[in-house]
């Protein structure tokens, strides 16, 4: 019996200390990465948004008679918008509401904001050439 109590061996300090620093270090590593990651999701929902209504403007432009163009307008984006056939529920999720949408247009060019504080370091932006500005 004490053969088999001299035979049992536990981890030693030094060992645990050794396993901690490691997940240590790990972790350190880990959870800049995962943050970063939630915010490029929460930041997908805001691009999303933004192609609703780059799509909106597009049928607008396409069915622009006599000549193609867009609507003339400033201001949020809301079901009256300029004439879009935009409703406020198709810009709700979970991060962003219809009031975090602004359309600047006229004529030819457009530039779609989504702003939101808490989610976004600065405005993202979507423009006529499909370009994506702004945003983390």
């Amino acid at each position: 019996m004490k053969r088999m109590l001299k035979s049992q061996q536990g981890f030693t300090l030094v060992e645990l200390m050794i396993v901690i620093v490691i997940v240590g270090i790990l972790a350190a590593v880990a959870v800049p990465i995962y943050t970063a990651n939630i915010k490029k999701a929460k930041m997908s929902e805001c691009d999303a948004a933004l192609g609703t209504v780059r799509t909106a403007l597009r049928v607008y432009y396409a069915t622009h008679d006599p000549t193609p163009a867009y609507p003339t307008w400033t201001g949020a984006v809301t079901a009256d918008s300029a004439g879009l056939d935009i409703d406020a529920t198709d810009l709700a999720g979970k991060y962003f509401t219809a009031a975090n949408y602004t359309l600047t247009s006229n004529d030819s060019v457009y530039t779609i904001t989504c702003t939101n504080t808490d989610i976004l370091s600065t405005p993202r932006n979507l423009d006529q050439a499909g370009s994506f500005s702004g945003g983390l």
